[in-house]
C-alpha cells in the first residue's frame, strides 16, 4: 500500500496549542483514527509530522489486518452520550480532575481512550 493509496489529505484533523503539561508546540490529533497524534513546534511541522505518524498508524493496522477507517468515519458519532455512576465514583473523578488540573469531561474522556487503548493493545 501506497502513501496515495491511503488518502491522508482526505482524513480531518485539528491541531492546539499544547498545555503546559504537556512540553511547547503543536498538537495534532485525527479524530478517524484514534490514539494517532504527533506534535510540532510550529502549526505546519505539527501537520507535516500528523500526516507521518497517520500513515504510520494506518499501514500498521494494515499489516496487522486491523480495520482501516475511512476518512471521515467520525462525523457519524456526535461525540456525546450520558452516563450515570454512583455518586463515590462522581466524587473520585471530580478530585481527580482538580488534582490533574482538567475538567471533568477531558479526564473522563482521556481515561476512555487509556482503556481502549489497552484492550485493544490486549
Amino acid at each position: 500500500m501506497k502513501r496515495d493509496d491511503l488518502k491522508l489529505d482526505q482524513y480531518r484533523f485539528t491541531v492546539r496549542p499544547m498545555t503546559a503539561e504537556e512540553g511547547t508546540g503543536y498538537l495534532i490529533e485525527f479524530p478517524d483514527v484514534p490514539l494517532c497524534i504527533s506534535d510540532g513546534a510550529t502549526v505546519e511541522e505539527a501537520i507535516v509530522n500528523g500526516r507521518d505518524a497517520l500513515k504510520c498508524c494506518l499501514l500498521t493496522m494494515k499489516e496487522f489486518g486491523d480495520p482501516i477507517p475511512k476518512p471521515g468515519s467520525a462525523e457519524a458519532a456526535s461525540g456525546q452520550f450520558r452516563l450515570r455512576v454512583p455518586k463515590t465514583i462522581h466524587a473520585r473523578l471530580t478530585q481527580r480532575a482538580e488534582q490533574e488540573g482538567v475538567s471533568l469531561n477531558t479526564l473522563a474522556a482521556t481515561l476512555i481512550a487509556e482503556g481502549l487503548g489497552k484492550r485493544r493493545a490486549g
